[in-house]
C-alpha cells in the first residue's frame, strides 16, 4: 500500500511539475458541475445561495469583488464523509488526502440504466468488470456511470421529480446492497462515486448502501460531471472537498488525469 501511494504522488508531483509547454491539458478532465442558481440539491434541501456583497470600483479607482454563498453540505458535486451515515465515522477533516488521490476505476452500466431507471449496481456488472480489466486494485476510487449525466441540470428528468420537498416520486439509478456488501468484504477501495444525487438509487427509503458503505470507512462521491470522459481503467481521480471541520460532507473539485 505505501509503495502504491509513492507511485501515485511521485507521478501527480511530476504531472504539476513538468512544465507547462510539456503538459496536455486535454489529459485534465474536470468532473465537477458550477455551482449557481442550477445546481440540484435533494428536494428537501435549500439550493445554493450566492449574494453579491461589493461588486464595483472602490473610491479608490480599483475593481473590488466579493460575494457571500451559502448551501447543504450534499449537493452539486460533492463528498459524504463516512460520518453522513456512520454514528462515529471521518468528518470531511479528517479523511486523509492520499484517499482523496487515487487511481480510478470505472464500472458502466448506462446501457441497463437507460432501460430502467432504477437500475442497481449489481455484483455481476462488478466481476464482468474485473473478468475485463482484472481485480479492483486495493487503494482506488470506484465510480459507477449510469449516463445520467446527461440529464444535468433538468431535475425533472435527473431527480424524477422536480417539485420542492418531493422525495416519494425520486427515480434514478444507483448501487444495490449486495454490491455494496460485495465492495466492502471483497475489495478493498477508498471511496465510491456515482454520476446520480444518490449512491443508493432513488426509491431508496432506507438509505442502506450508503450504512454499509460509510459504515466500514469508506467515502462518497456524488453527482460526479462528464463521468463518460474518464476510461474504465488508467486515469488519476483527485476529489478534493472543502475542508469543513466536524462536516459530513461538501463540495468538492473533482479532476481526472488521463493516462
Amino acid at each position: 500500500m505505501t509503495q502504491r501511494r509513492t507511485l501515485v504522488a511521485g507521478a501527480l508531483f511530476g504531472w504539476l511539475v513538468c512544465g507547462a509547454q510539456t503538459i496536455d491539458v486535454r489529459k485534465a478532465v474536470d468532473l465537477t458541475y458550477t455551482f449557481d442558481k442550477n445546481t440540484i440539491y435533494w428536494p428537501a434541501s435549500p439550493g445554493f445561495h450566492w449574494e453579491k456583497q461589493q461588486w464595483a470600483k472602490t473610491p479608490g479607482g480599483y475593481w473590488y469583488a466579493s460575494a457571500n454563498y451559502g448551501a447543504n453540505e450534499h449537493g452539486g458535486t460533492h463528498l459524504d464523509s463516512p460520518i453522513h451515515f456512520h454514528e462515529g465515522g471521518a468528518s470531511t477533516d479528517r479523511i486523509p488526502v492520499d484517499r482523496l488521490i487515487a487511481p480510478a476505476e470505472v464500472v458502466d452500466i448506462s446501457a441497463a440504466c437507460a432501460k430502467n431507471a432504477d437500475y442497481r449496481l449489481a455484483v455481476s456488472d462488478l466481476t464482468a468488470w474485473e473478468r475485463r480489466h482484472g481485480r479492483i486494485p486495493d487503494g482506488s476510487i470506484l465510480l459507477v456511470r449510469t449516463g445520467w449525466g446527461q440529464f444535468w441540470p433538468d431535475k425533472k428528468k435527473y431527480l424524477g421529480t422536480d417539485k420542492p420537498g418531493d422525495v416519494a416520486n425520486l427515480h434514478f439509478p444507483g448501487i444495490s446492497k449486495e454490491a455494496a456488501e460485495w465492495i466492502v468484504k471483497q475489495r478493498k477501495v477508498y471511496g465510491v462515486g456515482i454520476d446520480t444525487a444518490s449512491i443508493d438509487y432513488g426509491p431508496s427509503k432506507d438509505f442502506i448502501v450508503h450504512r454499509v458503505l460509510y459504515g466500514a470507512g469508506l467515502y462518497g462521491l456524488e453527482n460526479v460531471a462528464r463521468l463518460e470522459r474518464a476510461p474504465e481503467k488508467g486515469a488519476t481521480l483527485i476529489a478534493l472537498p472543502m475542508k469543513i471541520g466536524g462536516g459530513s460532507g461538501g463540495p468538492v473539485r473533482i479532476v481526472a488525469l488521463l493516462p
